[in-house]
């Protein structure tokens, strides 16, 4: 997979439906049932909090161009958050 630019960086801001911006750390880049998902970390939480928020969002590229985009779908978002608390278990037991 080619990451656009957007990717690459480490911060990204996202804007909600109500208009407002949120700049996030890229916390990490997930590929699951042949989509890329990114964990978007706000800057104003911290990492080491256990209940720190964690923004999931779905990762699109279109050619060189790539964007975020709200999971619509609840059983989609369901799947790909019980998958990331997998790969939590996993590195837990390691």
């Amino acid at each position: 997979m080619i990451m656009s630019e957007e990717l690459e960086q480490n911060y990204v801001e996202i804007c909600d439906e109500d208009g407002v911006v949120t700049k996030c750390e890229i916390y990490d880049v997930i590929d699951y049932e042949n989509k890329t998902y990114a964990l978007l970390l706000p800057l104003n939480e911290d990492e080491n909090d256990e209940d720190a928020e964690v923004i999931v969002m779905e990762y699109i590229e279109e050619g060189d161009e790539g964007y975020f985009q709200n999971i619509e779908d609840e059983a989609e978002f369901q799947r790909v958050c019980e998958y990331i608390e997998s790969l939590d278990d996993e590195e837990e037991e390691e």
